[in-house]
């Protein structure tokens, strides 16, 4: 029969002994005492049943209850020393809590507000005190500490950590639709020159031989559309920036798409006061009925937007899309017949966004109640004079001093419309 002392637990320290800013723990030294005596009773087992073995061949039973008695209580003397290990182990951690202002805050639990109260102070947990001691119990000390279950309504202070989610939670960004529906173009100019046909008599006729031939008239006019500058800038630190490479993109992200919003809302109705460009809107032909048309009776935004084309093709141009606000797209989707059955498509199988065979554009940069229509991909063209380029100093202002960063986002286009009569804007609904 093998014996051999048992090892003491991985990690085993000098226990008893005086921590830095600590103190013993009451258990240790005597836990230590009753295992060097149960090793002392063992080793003895241990030679006298050498001496048995040796005489006898094996092991009398007296010897073996006794062995294993020790044995016993070695084990359990063992797992009471583990025990010890690990308490001492959490009292190293608190302290070290204690000296670092940066770890987190220590928690204060139900067994800690027992000790620390009172009632257990002056008397221990008897049953005279219990009572006692359940109304002296405060519940914010216990759900409103920091490190308590009612702190965890604040970051930083829970008992539950907070779970981070990855990236950043964005506001929705708008899809962008006009820029998509002009003819594109590049410039290296800082304005846009074309010449507009004003005026056009045809007086081409059928005439004999030797005959002096008709005139017709042209005239012409020079238009220009200036290059006009979109551009912001945002602040942000030197660090944030060098620790923070999603950041840092996410503010890429959005200094582009505030360009992007704001030239949609520029390209469809910019005024050209100022720095503005002078969108297609505010130059689309006015809707009216052609003359000679007959009356529409009970007219419905349908019929107008049709109308419209009409006003369109008229000018000699085809008309390529509409551009209508969300809100009237769907309210035109929604128009039911005197069965109740949907006009535009089914909606089980899906509606792409079509109307009188034209592609429906839906954007909120169109006012509510207004549309627009024309030949986007003839009548008018979109000059880059500069892509959207973004740009980090750390020189403007005293952004050295402050260790800071200017981030400026900047693009540089220009906005031709060749033929306004080739746009045709109103309202869908009218009220009488």
């Amino acid at each position: 029969m093998n014996m051999h002392s048992p090892r003491l637990p991985v990690g085993h320290r000098e226990y008893g002994r005086k921590d830095a800013g600590g103190g013993n723990d009451p258990g240790v030294a005597q836990i230590q005492g009753e295992m060097s005596r149960i090793l002392d009773e063992v080793k003895g087992f241990a030679e006298k049943a050498g001496a048995e073995v040796k005489a006898n061949g094996d092991l009398t039973k007296a010897t073996k209850e006794k062995v294993d008695e020790a044995l016993l209580k070695l084990g359990e003397t063992t797992n009471r020393l583990q025990e010890a290990h690990d308490r001492l182990g959490d009292v190293e951690q608190k302290l070290a809590r204690r000296g670092n202002p940066d770890a987190a805050p220590s928690e204060r639990t139900l067994g800690q507000a027992v000790i620390e109260s009172e009632s257990f102070k002056a008397g221990g947990m008897t049953s005279a005190s219990r009572m006692s001691l359940r109304v002296k119990m405060d519940r914010k000390d216990i759900t409103s500490a920091n490190g308590t279950v009612g702190a965890g309504r604040s970051p930083g202070n829970s008992l539950v950590p907070a779970q981070r989610q990855p990236g950043i939670v964005a506001a929705p960004e708008r899809r962008m639709t006009i820029r998509d529906l002009l003819l594109p173009g590049e410039t290296a100019s800082s304005n846009i020159e074309y010449v507009v046909e004003t005026g056009y008599t045809n007086n081409a006729a059928m005439v004999a031989e030797g005959t002096v031939k008709p005139k017709s008239d042209l005239a012409f006019d020079m238009k220009n559309a200036p290059v006009r500058t979109l551009a912001h800038i945002f602040k942000a630190s030197r660090q944030i920036m060098d620790d923070a490479p999603a950041l840092r993109s996410y503010i890429d992200g959005r200094a582009r798409y505030g360009l992007t919003f704001k030239e949609e809302a520029q390209l469809l109705g910019g005024d050209g006061t100022g720095q503005n460009i002078l969108g297609i809107q505010p130059q689309a032909t006015a809707f009216a009925v052609p003359a000679g048309m007959a009356a529409v009776e009970n007219m419905t935004a349908i019929d107008r937007l049709r109308i419209a084309i009409l006003q369109v093709v008229l000018a000699e141009y085809p008309a390529s899309a509409f551009v209508l606000n969300p809100i009237d797209w769907a309210t035109i989707e929604l128009t039911k017949d005197t069965q109740g059955r949907y006009i535009i498509g089914d909606p089980a199988e899906g509606v792409q966004p079509r109307l009188w065979n034209l592609p429906v554009v839906a954007t909120q940069a169109q006012a509510q109640n207004r549309f627009l229509t024309g030949a986007f991909d003839i009548a008018a063209q979109i000059f880059d004079r500069m892509e959207i380029e973004v740009l980090l100093s750390t020189e403007n202002v005293d952004d050295f001093e402050k260790n800071m960063m200017t981030i400026r986002a900047e693009e540089r286009l220009a906005l031709a419309v060749y033929r306004p009569e080739a746009f045709v804007t109103g309202q869908l609904v009218v009220t009488p």
